[in-house]
Parts: structure tokens; C-alpha cells; sequence
């Protein structure tokens, strides 16, 4: 059985390739792969043509969600638990979340995690656990849930998410922070914050909510239709990776409406990054820019909504 062909067997272990060792141009193939242009094999295929050595690259780069857990599921400071609640308009009608408070009564400022393009894989999890380790109410909705839920693996997740109704799976999320926001251990005080397609939700919800959000915290997500950003009310925090090309050519517009509109905000752009640089279960995890990232991030949501 060729490499290839054995594409389902566990990558690398963290440490055999860094990120400085991957060549861009598998990077950007991997890019692809995410966002669902390209398949697995795909993928892997064309890696091993632009460069030697690309297979090893390519595969260092899928994720091991073990590796990445930095608060666990059992850790004494947070109490944390699924919970299913309405979702009227939705792609099913009702939603599944993790949802993971401080230890204490509360009530706590509360914020809604949103997961990449794959469901509500460990890695999101891990971030909501963060979140409360920090003092907040955090809840990461699983919008694969009307199809059964994060099925276990990432591309499995990626071909369910893309054959939900996208419009549908925008309002699980609405609800999903309207749930949050009303919840008995929230204080009424809400922040969003979300990775790559969480991140374009985000900026979503920031226009969908208007001044029933506080703060948006949106990680190289894509950017809100400028149509709509007047009804942006929440302060933003826009983190972007440096090495992020069809995202990043979105800022200059949306800069553009958001000063038009007064919206209060604040770019940053990590210098040597790619996308996804805060998700730590991949060699594009960049450690000094996620920790910088994350710091301004909790700080920002203390700032506005606690």
C-alpha cells in the first residue's frame, strides 16, 4: 500500500516537522484542503509535487486534537456540561452545545465560541474551557448537531457542514447566542468570539445582534457585508494571520465601512503567521503570536463585558 493510499493512518507526532521546516506552498495547498476546495487526497497528491519531502509535510499538518488540549475536560476551576436548547428557524429547530462555567455561583459575562468549518471539533472545546478558566460563561454550539453532530474527524465534519443549509446554520448560531446571553448563569453581558468560518460569523452576529452584543473577537474570519455594518454596535477585536491572502483582502473594505459607520474597533496582524495560527493542534500553530492573540483577546472581552 502506497503512502497515498494509506492517507488515513495518524500523522507525524508534533516535533518531526516545525512550521519553518513546511514549505509555503504546501501550506497553501493545506489552506485549500480546510476550506474545502480540495480533498484529503487531494491534497496529499499535490503536495508531493511541489516539493520534496511535501508528503511528510502535508501530513504534519492534520490535526492530533490529544496534543492540543491545553485545560481539561476535568479540571477543577470549571464545570462544564452539554446542553440542547431551541433553535427556532434553524436547520433543525434545536441545538447541542458545550457549555463551561467558572467554578462558583455566578452569574458570569458570557461568550460564545463558534468552530471552524468541521463542527465542534476538541480543539473548540479546549477554547471554551479557556475561556472559563478566565472567568467567563463560555458556550461552543455544535452546528453539525442537526446532522448528528461532529462526527469524530475533521473531514468527515468538513463534507457535513458544507451540505447544511448555510443561511439556517447562521441562525443555530444567532440562537445559540441569544440562549447564552439569556442564560440563568450569564450576566446579560455577551462577547463572540470564532476561528475562520466562526470568525465570519462573528462578524455576522456583530451585524445581526447590533447592541445586544458587547464585544466580537473574530479570528481571520471573513468579513461582514457592508451593507450591514452600520448595525454593528459591539466594539471589535480583528485578529488576522500574516500569510492569509483571500482574507485578508477583505480588510481594507471593511475597514473602510467601519470607520464609516463609527464602529469602534482594532486590527492586528501577526507578522510570519498563517491561517489558523491560533489553533494549536497543527505545526500552523504559531505559540508566541496564539498567546499574544489570546492575552488582547481576554483582555478586550474583560474590557466591554465584565
Amino acid at each position: 500500500m502506497s503512502d497515498l493510499q494509506d492517507a488515513g493512518t495518524p500523522p507525524p507526532e508534533h516535533g518531526v516537522l516545525t512550521q519553518i521546516e513546511i514549505d509555503q506552498r504546501v501550506f497553501d495547498l493545506y489552506d485549500e484542503y480546510c476550506h474545502g476546495r480540495i480533498d484529503r487526497r487531494t491534497f496529499l497528491q499535490r503536495a508531493t509535487v511541489v516539493t520534496a519531502g511535501g508528503l511528510a509535510m502535508a501530513q504534519a499538518l492534520l490535526p492530533r486534537y490529544v496534543q492540543a488540549q491545553t485545560v481539561s475536560f476535568t479540571d477543577e476551576r470549571i464545570k462544564a456540561n452539554y446542553v440542547t436548547y431551541p433553535s427556532p428557524g434553524g436547520n433543525s429547530g434545536t441545538m447541542r452545545g458545550y457549555l463551561v462555567q467558572p467554578s462558583g455561583a455566578g452569574p458570569f459575562p458570557a461568550v460564545l465560541v463558534i468552530h471552524e468549518n468541521r463542527g465542534l471539533n476538541p480543539y473548540i472545546e479546549d477554547v471554551a474551557r479557556r475561556l472559563a478558566i478566565a472567568g467567563f460563561l463560555a458556550l461552543a454550539p455544535d452546528g453539525l448537531f442537526p446532522a448528528g453532530g461532529y462526527p469524530g474527524n475533521d473531514d468527515d465534519g468538513r463534507e457535513l457542514q458544507a451540505k447544511l443549509d448555510q443561511a439556517k446554520l447562521r441562525t443555530d448560531m444567532l440562537n445559540s447566542a441569544r440562549y447564552l446571553k439569556a442564560h440563568p448563569l450569564s450576566t446579560g453581558k455577551l462577547g463572540v468570539t470564532g476561528f475562520c468560518w466562526g470568525g465570519g460569523t462573528t462578524n455576522f452576529l456583530a451585524t445581526a445582534m447590533g447592541a445586544d452584543l458587547n464585544a466580537a473577537v473574530p479570528f481571520y474570519g471573513a468579513a461582514a457585508e457592508t451593507a450591514s455594518v452600520p448595525a454593528i454596535k459591539a466594539p471589535l477585536l480583528v485578529h488576522y494571520a500574516d500569510n492569509d491572502e483571500r482574507i485578508n483582502a477583505m480588510w481594507p473594505g471593511y475597514e473602510a465601512a467601519l470607520k464609516a459607520a463609527g464602529v469602534p474597533y482594532e486590527m492586528r496582524r501577526y507578522p510570519d503567521t498563517q491561517h489558523g495560527f491560533h489553533n494549536n493542534s497543527t505545526p500552523r500553530y504559531n505559540e508566541a503570536a496564539a498567546k499574544e492573540a489570546w492575552d488582547r483577546s481576554v483582555a478586550f472581552f474583560r474590557q466591554n463585558i465584565s
